[in-house]
C-alpha cells in the first residue's frame, strides 16, 4: 500500500491512545515513545508500505521489536484501523486471522490456527487478558471477552463471554470497554 495509506493506519492507532487525530508522525512517534504496542504497530503499519526503501527498513525494524516485545504478528494479517496492543506481550496472532475495526488486545493473548484459517473478528471488540481464540470462530461487533477465556465457538454479536470454555454472561452495552473509536470518515488519504 501506498505511504500515505499506511499513514491512515498508523493515526488510527494513535489515535486510540492519545485521542488527537492529526498529529505528525514523528510526534506520533515520540508521543508514545514508552507505549510498547504502538511502536510495534507503528512499524508493522510502514513494513507494508510499496516504497522499497521504507517498507525494507521497517520490515527489519518491525520484526526485531516483535522479538524484543514477544509480539508475534505477521505483516500480512489483515488488521483494521484503530488496534490497540495494551501492556505489549506476549501476543501471538495467526497470519490469517481477520481483526476489525477499534479492537484491545490485552497481555498474553493467542489467536491462533493450525489449518490457516483463524478467527474472523469484529469491530469494537475487547480481548482481555490471557484469551486464547482457537481456530475458525467468528467473534461479532460489540463483543467483550473476559480475561482467561477459551474460544472455541463463535460469539454473537454484543454479547460478554467469559471462562474455559468460554460462556456468554450478558447482553448489556456492547462494546462499553472501546474508547476512542475510530471512524473511518476522518481517513485522510484511504477513502475506503
Amino acid at each position: 500500500m501506498k505511504y500515505k495509506e499506511c499513514l491512515d493506519y498508523i493515526r488510527s492507532d494513535y489515535y486510540r491512545i492519545i485521542g488527537k487525530r492529526d498529529v505528525g508522525v514523528f510526534r506520533m512517534w515520540t508521543s508514545t515513545f514508552l507505549d510498547r504496542g504502538f511502536h510495534f504497530l507503528f512499524w508493522l503499519r510502514l513494513s507494508n508500505c510499496n516504497n522499497l526503501l521504507l517498507g525494507g527498513v521497517s520490515r527489519f525494524i518491525y520484526q526485531v521489536i516483535g522479538c524484543m516485545f514477544h509480539i508475534s504478528v505477521h505483516r500480512q494479517t489483515k488488521i483494521g484501523y484503530g488496534l490497540r496492543i495494551v501492556h505489549n506481550g506476549p501476543i501471538v496472532i495467526n497470519v490469517s486471522t481477520i481483526i476489525g475495526d477499534n479492537v484491545d488486545i490485552y497481555q498474553n493473548t493467542t489467536i491462533g490456527s493450525m489449518f490457516l484459517k483463524a478467527a474472523q473478528i469484529g469491530n469494537n471488540v475487547y480481548i482481555g487478558p490471557s484469551v486464547c481464540i482457537v481456530e475458525d470462530v467468528k467473534i461479532g461487533d460489540g463483543v467483550t471477552i473476559g480475561a482467561g477465556s477459551v474460544i472455541v465457538k463463535d460469539v454473537e454479536a454484543g454479547t460478554t463471554v467469559a471462562g474455559n470454555p468460554a460462556k456468554v454472561i450478558s447482553h448489556k452495552k456492547p462494546g462499553r470497554l472501546i474508547w476512542k473509536r475510530w471512524n473511518r470518515e476522518w481517513n485522510k488519504y484511504n477513502k475506503e
